[in-house]
């Protein structure tokens, strides 16, 4: 039976994207002050937005830094049974070699969360209608950071949300259904509790680690009582960590060397054959339809498909290659040791992520981006996001051993053709097939990071809790 989750405890967040909230901005603050902070943290503790809730107009959900929980008061000691990649962050030498954050993705670089920026404390996650009512939202929450001392370091706004990412493809098709949660789902598709949210048994029927105080050190008895029987009160219960990366999608340099790629002897471009090409390495059509099930032309009736494996309907790659970035991000039914298996659907689910971003820039059509070249200010990407309960062995994970990994899945020399490391010579992308394989060589890079950082999304008491320290 379902475990029950405490649903009014959870931000909205980790139930819904607010796909009918098509505006939103993410704001980026450092606390300058604490008692300030502490005592807004407890007045915007009664607007986050929770899981029981669907809001019609607007929503509000926040997370934090190692560094926004320590100036807000957390003890010392009690932030280190925080899971290490959160304390440690996302810019650690180890932690940009295994996430690929390396030359032009380098933290240096970044506009945001790198080592030379603004330290970043809090992420204000707002979200509205329309932009109108959005810029009313955000300009009543700005007004008042100086005199909660807060300092604003970004306002991230994103585009007008829509079915297709940058480059041109439907997205946000494959979501792991959360078991407990209003939405249900496949049972391939359902896991547990614990993989999102802390305090619930995981796909291992273990808990998480997550943060744990003494009762002592919670004197009104705000947060919940540890499940297990310790005698402490559960920090951690009912949040989540989140991912965040700013990825920029270069969507006119992406377009125009697949036009190259793809061009007829006489030079002339091949519109049909470009549009393959993309949908061999997205491993989905622009529509949304997988190649597993729409090998050799788009279908858009298979636009929202998301009900299908790889380990009998395409062992070799013959339809979705091997190394398409969909098939890198969620092998399904593919992995080792027994692909097709029930096995091999148990290992996939305990890698999965809930992804929760928006993008940003103007959409493209690809002909527009064939017709001219990225200017100043014609910028494209995706504010990534990503929520999981357990950070190395989700996202980490993903980006590590799936997504950056040039052998992944008995591959020799292939990276994601999408966002893999480049070397010198660009990357490589094979597309199996019979009577033999193509080899697209080259491949230029086509998403640099540009900022990232790792938060904790607390549970609306630990808010609560958090706003009291000061």
């Amino acid at each position: 039976m379902p475990t029950a989750v405490d649903i009014d405890d959870i931000q909205g967040l980790l139930v819904a994207g607010y796909g009918h909230l098509k505006a939103a901005c993410f704001v980026l603050l450092e606390i300058r002050d604490r008692r300030a902070a502490g005592a807004w943290l407890g007045s915007v503790a009664g607007e986050v937005t929770s899981g029981k809730e669907r809001p019609e107009a607007r929503a509000l959900n926040l997370a934090l830094t190692p560094s926004g929980l320590e100036k807000l008061g957390l003890k010392g000691d009690y932030l280190l049974t925080f899971s290490d990649e959160f304390v440690s962050g996302m810019t650690t030498p180890h932690r940009s070699r295994i996430l690929g954050d390396t030359d032009e993705n380098a933290p240096e670089h970044w506009r945001w969360g790198g080592s030379a920026n603004p330290p970043i404390d809090v992420l204000l996650l707002l979200y509205a209608a329309d932009e109108a009512q959005l810029e009313t939202i955000y300009n009543a929450r700005a007004a008042a950071f100086g005199q909660s001392g807060l300092r604003q370091i970004e306002k991230l706004q994103t585009a007008l949300l829509d079915v297709k990412e940058p480059f041109g493809f439907n997205d946000g098709v494959s979501q792991p259904v959360i078991e407990g949660l209003p939405r249900t789902g496949t049972p391939s598709n359902t896991i547990k509790a614990g993989e999102m949210i802390l305090g619930y048994p995981n796909e291992y029927e273990l808990y998480t680690d997550r943060p744990r105080i003494p009762r002592a050190d919670d004197p009104r008895g705000i947060l919940p009582a540890d499940t297990g029987g310790s005698g402490n009160h559960d920090l951690g219960r009912n949040g989540t960590y989140l991912v965040m990366r700013q990825l920029e999608q270069d969507v006119h340099g992406f377009w125009q060397h697949l036009d190259r790629a793809t061009a007829n002897g006489d030079g002339a471009g091949d519109p049909a054959a470009r549009v393959k090409l993309a949908a061999k390495m997205v491993g989905r059509w622009p529509s949304g339809a997988p190649l597993v099930l729409a090998p050799n032309r788009d279908d858009p009736s298979l636009g929202t498909a998301n009900d299908f494996g790889y380990g009998h309907a395409d062992p070799y790659g013959f339809g979705c290659p091997v190394g398409a970035h969909i098939r890198r991000a969620n092998p399904r039914d593919s992995l080792d040791p027994d692909p097709g298996s029930a096995g091999s659907i148990a290992l996939n689910k305990r890698h999965r992520i809930l992804r929760r971003g928006r993008a940003y820039g103007s959409q493209l059509t690809p002909e527009e981006a064939l017709a001219g070249s990225a200017t100043a200010g014609d910028e494209h990407g995706l504010y990534f996001i990503c929520l999981n309960a357990n950070i190395a062995r989700q996202f980490e994970f993903i980006q590590h051993t799936w997504v950056n990994n040039p052998k992944f899945d008995g591959l020799y020399d292939d990276v994601d053709p999408l966002m893999g490391p480049r070397g010198d010579a660009g990357a490589s992308h094979t597309i199996q097939g019979v009577p033999v394989r193509e080899r697209v060589s080259g491949l230029p890079r086509f998403v640099t990071t540009r900022g990232g950082a790792y938060f904790f999304l607390p549970g609306i008491r630990a808010i609560r809790y958090l706003a009291t320290l000061g």
